[in-house]
């Protein structure tokens, strides 16, 4: 069988209702052409992302009913703990109430000004954490992840010589730790080889530093690895996993993407000193070390979304999902990222657009028109997100990657849903060169693309 039917049923289903083109045209222009500022219930399929969207079920629901909300020493910590270890392997847990808070833990704790974060691809929160705390933040991705059009197993690796460059230029003093993303979700949610965590650990100790994995994504990149690389093939995901952690010092994770819940995220590590300063930040800002931000109840439904998100029916299903979509673009000759990730399509807007330069967002522009013509928001991950100004020479430098993301929630979209988005998509295309850029008149000074307000370029 091609594509594997759902390994589930459905038994709660949520109304949604549909706008008209007049409601939408408005309500794009009172949100200044950035669809973060529409309100959830104008929008009919919504893909800006996959974190924190996914339909529990209902073993997690029952889990919620056995919350133990003390404040201190709750049992669904341990059950929390306990599942974390198991998987990741490493010796400290640390709950936080999302990925960006464990981010903002292990940054504000490790960083200066002097530090440099080599990463295969920072992610936004990760590289403005980063930013944040003075350091910075390179992208080492493979050359093949910055080509679009190239067909690799595997794009979204560490480049070991960039890596070795790096620490030539630098110096490892300078460098607190490495991290690689899996998959790497900026770079079209491609994933990273075993081999290439193997190379990078490898390389990394023999400078003394700790390498870290962004792992919100940590069981659809063990899927790619079974799939794809000589030697897995008959290896459980779970064991797959345990293997990938073995070759890192630690992880941050938002537990709204791998972890299958709407709300939470961990540090975990090998390091107690770093640990125990960690932990005394966390006390500070997220809360006591046994439920850091969250409620008993959500710990319980990570400790068993960890384990049902290893199934490998699940992820076959939500793997073809994705992978058919890309293939619905292939018969419309509409341009993405290829292959087709874990969790999204990535249109190409650079193709997509070729008559729109990145300083008028092509991403941004295939984004509002996906809303207007049909109500499904996605988000653009290209020069709206990630264009900044060169400290030393003043001008813009322009990401490589111009892209809009269709980030599909876990278990939430039936496949005739995501056939009504690429009919969409490829009637967008068929009129792209009605298209017009759009130029911003308002930002703010970090994660601009969140609250940002445009309005069309005149013609």
């Amino acid at each position: 069988m091609k594509y594997p039917p759902e390994p589930f049923k459905i038994k709660v289903v949520e109304r949604i209702e549909r706008t008209t083109d007049e409601e939408r045209r408005k309500i794009i222009r009172e949100a200044g052409y950035n669809v973060f500022n529409i309100a959830a219930d104008k929008i009919y399929i919504d893909l800006l992302t996959d974190s924190g969207t996914s339909a529990m079920s209902d073993n997690q629901w029952a889990g919620m009913m056995h919350g133990d909300e003390s404040y201190a020493g709750s049992r669904n910590y341990y059950h929390f703990e306990s599942a974390i270890k198991d998987i990741y392997g490493f010796d400290h847990v640390i709950p936080t109430h999302q990925g960006r808070v464990a981010e903002n833990l292990l940054f504000s704790t490790i960083c200066n000004d002097e530090s440099v974060i080599p990463n295969n691809t920072h992610f936004d929160t990760t590289r403005a954490n980063v930013e944040y705390n003075g350091a910075l933040a390179l992208d080492l991705v493979v050359d093949e992840g910055r080509d679009p059009s190239i067909i690799a197993p595997f794009k979204g690796n560490m480049d070991i010589k960039k890596l070795q460059n790096t620490l030539d230029k630098y110096g490892a003093d300078r460098i607190p730790l490495c991290m690689i993303t899996i998959t790497n979700n900026s770079g079209g949610g491609q994933p990273v080889s075993m081999q290439n965590l193997r190379e990078t650990k490898e390389l990394l100790q023999q400078y003394d530093i700790p390498l870290y994995l962004d792992a919100c994504r940590f069981a659809e990149n063990a899927y790619f690895i079974k799939e794809r690389e000589d030697g897995y093939a008959d290896k459980s995901i779970k064991e797959i996993a345990q293997e990938m952690f073995s070759y890192a010092d630690g992880a941050t994770m938002s537990a709204k993407k791998d972890g299958l819940v709407n709300m939470g995220g961990f540090i975990t590590m090998n390091d107690g000193d770093l640990a125990e300063q960690i932990t005394n930040r966390l006390i500070l800002i997220e809360g006591f070390p046994t439920y850091g931000g969250m409620a008993g109840r959500d710990l319980e439904a990570i400790a068993r979304g960890l384990q049902e998100v290893l199934n490998e029916d699940y992820l076959a299903y939500r793997i073809s999902q994705v992978r058919s979509l890309g293939e619905m673009m292939d018969e419309a000759g509409v341009p993405y990222l290829k292959p087709t990730g874990g969790h999204a399509l990535y249109l190409n807007a650079k193709s997509f657009l070729p008559h729109i330069p990145q300083s008028q967002f092509p991403g941004q522009v295939i984004t509002c028109a996906l809303y207007t013509s049909a109500g499904i928001r996605a988000v653009e991950i290209g020069s709206l997100m990630f264009a900044h100004e060169d400290p030393e020479t003043g001008e813009t430098v322009y990401p490589d990657l111009e892209l809009v993301r269709l980030a599909i929630p876990r278990r939430v979209y039936t496949n005739m849903q995501m056939q009504y988005v690429a009919e969409s998509i490829i009637e967008i295309y068929k009129r792209r060169e009605e298209l017009r850029g759009l130029k911003i008149v308002k930002e703010a000074p970090v994660l601009r693309h969140f609250t940002a307000r445009l309005t069309p370029v005149e013609s």
